[in-house]
């Protein structure tokens, strides 16, 4: 199901980031068109290290695109760079072209050993199964369109569902 979501609700979901001038994706008074899905596992943020950090801008957005770059953070978390397909660049922010290399943030949760000892409880008790993808690998993925205060690029985090395309 396709919704618009105009840039007014985008600005206001993203007022509250740490850099919200690098936080706009369009020019005001234009539409962006975001793919909601369906599918999005909610329990997926009580294994978010730290959820507050993150402002949820769309509760359950699909991406298309191409990964880039893949690694584990000590946190347990599998970090992902995806160069979107063409016509989403307006889910990319100042942040992501400059530091991101013009790409989105994916985050897999609890995907891996945990090297901090403040995250294991976020992960305790809990086997994540979304598969991993290879670099390189055409992807659709599913999850909740935050913006990393912490960062103030835009992800998707957590991820709930991988599938190649």
């Amino acid at each position: 199901m396709i919704r618009t979501i105009s840039i007014v609700l985008l600005s206001a979901a993203l007022a509250g980031s740490a850099e919200n001038s690098n936080a706009q994706t369009v020019k005001a008074g234009s539409k962006l068109a975001l793919s909601q899905s369906a599918g999005c596992d909610a329990s997926l943020w009580n294994h978010v290290y730290n959820p507050k950090r993150l402002k949820r801008v769309a509760a359950c957005l699909t991406v298309t695109g191409v990964i880039t770059e893949s690694s584990a953070d000590d946190d347990g978390d599998q970090h992902f760079l995806l160069k979107l397909d063409p016509g989403q660049d307006q889910l990319l922010n100042k942040r992501n072209r400059k530091k991101k290399g013009g790409d989105i943030v994916l985050e897999i949760v609890c995907a891996n050993p945990i090297k901090l000892k403040k995250v294991k409880s976020a992960c305790a008790g809990y086997t994540n199964h979304v598969a991993i993808p290879a670099v390189g690998a055409h992807v659709r993925a599913t999850g909740t369109y935050v913006i990393d205060s912490h960062n103030g690029w835009a992800e998707i985090h957590p991820v709930s569902k991988i599938e190649g395309i």
